[in-house]
């Protein structure tokens, strides 16, 4: 039983170092760019930009696909800093991106609320 558990281990910390060298060997760096506009980014990971988080935006914005004017929640702030980063020109927020129709407000009666939809307005 002591000479499987030697086993074992000598092959754990074998696998472990030869892990750790492919680790170190095959390390794909990053794009700079990509990491700076995604730190811009609010993380909210809605999806209203029209990818499916925020990390795809920004490498889509470093890539040269996607305008900087797609995050509602970042709002102008989040463009003013993009259009700083980039270089590119500060636009307004696409109308086209974001929830469609006028913004609506939830109000909750903590009361009666359990969590369902019904508190929402029609």
């Amino acid at each position: 039983m002591l000479t499987a558990l030697f086993v074992m281990t000598g092959i754990a910390l074998v696998l472990g170092a030869v892990l750790g060298f492919a680790s170190i060997k095959f390390k794909v760096e990053g794009d700079p760019l990509v990491e700076k506009i995604d730190a811009i980014l609010p993380q909210t990971q809605c999806g209203q930009c029209g990818f499916p988080g925020c990390r795809p935006y920004a490498a889509a914005i470093a890539a040269g696909e996607a305008s900087i004017n797609r995050c509602p929640p970042g709002g102008g702030a989040t463009i003013a800093a993009l259009s700083r980063l980039t270089g590119l020109p500060e636009l307004a927020l696409d109308p086209g991106c974001g929830i469609d129709g006028p913004e609506t407000v939830a109000v909750i009666d903590e009361a009666a609320c359990i969590g369902c939809a019904r508190c929402l307005p029609p």
